[in-house]
């Protein structure tokens, strides 16, 4: 099982943090910086919808435990408030349904002040398999 102490992947390169990873609640954080923005200076609407599948991801990986593998089947991001360079981010994923073959996450962004800066939802399947071992225990292709 995956060590999820800190981010792997995609996450890793967007400098978002695993602050707080329960069955029940994921919290991500991460600072906006040039890697996340759109070429009008705001935060790129493609960077909450990819907080937003890692938090429900995680969380829901670690709700189903070793019965299966989740993987994102949709991902419904509404873009809320803007944020610029330098903002701190945070990502908090919390469940609506955990079933035998599909989970349905709730998950808002907002920064420092508490303004909510994206809201979403997104459904996991639950699929048959063995879950992920720990990235960082493999080699680099």
């Amino acid at each position: 099982m995956i060590d999820y102490e800190q981010g792997t992947g995609l996450d890793s390169v967007l400098g978002i943090s695993w602050d707080e990873v329960t069955p029940d609640r994921v919290v991500l954080s991460w600072t906006a910086g040039k890697q996340h923005l759109q070429p009008f200076g705001i935060v790129h609407g493609g960077a909450y919808c990819t907080a937003h599948e890692s938090a429900a991801s995680i969380a829901g990986q670690v709700w189903l435990g070793d019965k299966g593998v989740v993987v994102g089947v949709n991902n419904n991001t509404d873009f809320l408030r803007q944020a610029g360079e330098g903002t701190a981010i945070t990502t908090t994923a919390t469940p609506v349904h955990r079933g035998r073959q599909s989970q349905i996450w709730v998950v808002e962004t907002a920064d420092d002040t508490g303004r909510l800066l994206a809201r979403g939802q997104v459904r996991l399947a639950n699929l048959d398999g063995k879950p992920p071992a720990d990235p960082r225990a493999r080699p680099a292709p």
